[in-house]
């Protein structure tokens, strides 16, 4: 099964990262999390690091560009196969960095892909 990791993730219910944990569960999709706080969405536990993170198929970004600098190389060794930047998260800088490494880039909202199917 294909799993998603949300990527600065949080624990109020208005926040569209707290959504997409919702929106992905619904539809059955393998769902992880990483925040600044720890706390708990639904069934999915949001952790603070990203030591335990195996066969993540899809990150998706909910954390500004100046913030994710910090992660560059730890969202890459996680492999995934695609990165999904959201609205607000946008970052050519890193695009490079990741398509260098065979990741694929994805600039779209999570909620449309899972609303429109083409997730």
């Amino acid at each position: 099964m294909k799993t998603t990791l949300v990527f600065g993730a949080s624990l109020k219910p208005n926040r569209y990262s707290n959504i997409a944990i919702h929106r992905l569960l619904e539809n059955n999709i393998k769902t992880f999390a990483f925040g600044l706080r720890t706390g708990k969405v639904s069934t999915v536990q949001i952790k603070t690091n990203l030591n335990n993170f195996e066969n993540i198929n899809t990150i998706t970004l909910y954390m500004n560009p100046t913030r994710q600098s910090e992660y560059y190389h730890q969202i890459i060794d996680l492999a995934p196969k695609r990165v999904i930047f959201n609205p607000g998260t946008e970052n050519p800088e890193f695009y490079k960095s990741l398509q260098e490494k065979g990741i694929v880039v994805e600039v779209a909202c999570t909620l449309v892909l899972l609303a429109t199917g083409q997730y």
